[in-house]
């Protein structure tokens, strides 16, 4: 292998453990004991968006289609790897973090989109902004936004939509193979408590990430301790220095975090939580953001550029299209 294309090897050990884990837990615990063995499925699913979101930066190898393949098996099902791609590498302009329109994964809307919603789905996108509330109603508002958005596209045949969805279609295949015919579980299942799952552990990860600053890295979040969490999420709870530094592989981050703390904490303005604990404890029921953005850099406008996947900002979530005001984007 190439100097370009040269392997690290804590991204594969953890690829190996990520799938090894699921499948011996499908395959052996399942049979004995499901009540434990689909949560712990649901853990491997979340440690697969993490892995995901490692390969669509350019790890563990220097070649993209061979860290697409290596996260091909799409263990948490809902969204299609090249659409998370395309947008979260369109969300990493920090000049437009937190922006309903040009960050495809703000949980913002603006005003009067805000206002057109029923009182139901304003109601809805309150709650979707709780801690507790983004576990709960988090997953299927995401996921029905993206679909919402993207699937009028795969119709319409944009450019890299449909080829995405092939490789999406080809990877359920496979993974659908496994869960039903060598695992026997139901598909309901493994969607209702494998994949939902793990969309809902990522969503602790995501659910703090970013707020409105005017200071753009005043923008991303530090979480500074979480033994068991920072191992599902990556490292990436210090989501600023991943955000300057998006190159570095998660297992660089807290070195690179511990080497200049004081700078990176001045730079964010102190918007930093000591855990997800604290988190939780502060935001379980009470909204850590409000559902409309504070202050819009520009007037609304009618269409969004492809925002993805979250509840905060709308259904949509990738690619340029109409926008939906309801909730979505692969959380990664």
């Amino acid at each position: 292998m190439t100097t370009n294309q040269r392997l690290e090897w804590p991204t594969l050990a953890m690829l190996a453990l990520c799938y090894g884990l699921w499948l011996a837990v499908g395959l052996w615990l399942f049979p004995i004991a499901p009540w434990l063995a689909l949560p712990l499925m649901a853990v491997m699913a979340g440690l697969h968006t993490s892995l995901q979101h490692e390969a669509l930066h350019g790890h563990p190898t220097r070649n993209p289609a061979i860290n697409e393949a290596l996260v091909a098996l799409p263990l948490a099902v809902a969204f299609p790897y090249r659409r998370f791609k395309a947008m979260h590498l369109r969300h990493h302009n920090d000049a437009h973090l937190t922006d309903p329109y040009d960050d495809p994964e703000s949980w913002y809307l603006d005003r009067g989109e805000h206002a057109a919603l029923s009182p139901f789905m304003r109601r809805l996108l309150a709650v979707n902004n709780t801690l507790v509330g983004r576990l709960v109603v988090g997953p299927p508002l995401m996921a029905f936004g993206f679909w919402r958005d993207d699937l009028p596209r795969l119709v319409r045949g944009e450019r890299g939509v449909r080829r995405a969805w092939a490789h999406h279609a080809l990877g359920l295949a496979g993974l659908f193979a496994i869960v039903w015919g060598a695992m026997g579980i139901s598909p309901l299942v493994y969607l209702g408590v494998v994949a939902y799952g793990g969309m809902a552990l990522i969503a602790i990860r995501t659910y703090c990430e970013h707020q409105w600053k005017e200071a753009v890295d005043g923008r991303t979040v530090i979480v500074e301790h979480s033994r068991v969490l920072s191992w599902l999420f990556l490292n990436n709870n210090l989501h600023l220095v991943h955000h300057k530094l998006p190159r570095a592989p998660w297992y660089a981050l807290p070195r690179l975090y511990r080497q200049k703390r004081a700078q990176w904490l001045a730079a964010n303005g102190a918007y930093v939580y000591r855990s997800y604990w604290d988190i939780f404890r502060t935001h379980a029921l009470r909204a850590k953001e409000p559902v409309v953005h504070p202050v819009l850099p520009r007037a609304p406008r009618a269409v969004d550029h492809g925002r993805a996947f979250q509840p905060t900002t709308v259904a949509p979530s990738s690619g340029p299209g109409t926008h939906v005001p309801v909730a979505a984007r692969p959380e990664r």
